[in-house]
């Protein structure tokens, strides 16, 4: 129990430790982001550097699961930003009016975004390695099939159905780009629920004072 201005007697609802469940959820948002926007980067980046040496051009084309992986970290930083403004100081008179219940809300908050932002830099960095290994490989006509007998039990398929004489398969490259897009932006959306819960959760708060 603790005597607070006024008189009155109320349950100690704001201790000294409140502020480092703040705090850890503010690290929890920004660190875990960055750490999912790097993997999702580094994975990527190493795709787009390997294709590149057989097929320069379309480096800028592939780019783009290293700009959707940099977003995972700006959506931990938003979040971060608004629950360390949420955080307040103790008053002159040693009052601390940050609760235990905005400290586990802010927690909870970090959480959610760092976590999904983990997960959906994970799921961009696995589809970008893959994807655009697959362009380069379409692009650069090479065959994972050396002879014959490995290539049983896969279906030939041409690379055009009008029998032209267009043999780079660009075709198919389209059609790969299109789907790695498609599941880039599911996996980008991983970490937007994430963040619009953590916005909605960090408004709940109560104040000691």
């Amino acid at each position: 129990m603790v005597d607070f201005p006024g008189g009155t007697e109320e349950v100690a609802q704001c201790p000294s430790y409140a502020a480092a469940l703040g705090y850890l959820g503010v690290a929890s948002a920004v660190c875990l982001s960055n750490w999912g926007s790097a993997i999702g980067t580094w994975k990527s980046g190493l795709s787009i550097i390997h294709t590149g040496i057989r097929h320069p051009a379309s480096v800028m084309k592939n780019v783009i699961p290293i700009v959707m992986a940099g977003v995972i970290g700006i959506y931990g930083l938003i979040v971060g930003v608004i629950l360390a403004q949420s955080i307040h100081t103790p008053t002159n008179e040693r009052n601390n009016s940050y609760s235990t219940y905005t400290g586990l809300a802010h927690l909870c908050a970090g959480l959610c975004t760092g976590i999904s932002g983990l997960a959906a830099g994970l799921c961009i960095g696995i589809v970008g390695d893959f994807g655009i290994r697959a362009v380069g490989y379409r692009a650069s006509q090479i065959t994972l099939f050396p002879n014959e007998r490995e290539a049983a039990g896969y279906s030939n398929i041409p690379d055009q159905d009008d029998g032209g004489d267009d043999v780079s398969g660009s075709d198919d490259q389209n059609k790969l780009f299109v789907g790695m897009l498609i599941m880039l932006i599911f996996s980008e959306a991983l970490a937007l629920y994430g963040m619009i819960i953590a916005l909605i959760v960090s408004q709940h708060s109560y104040s000691c004072i």
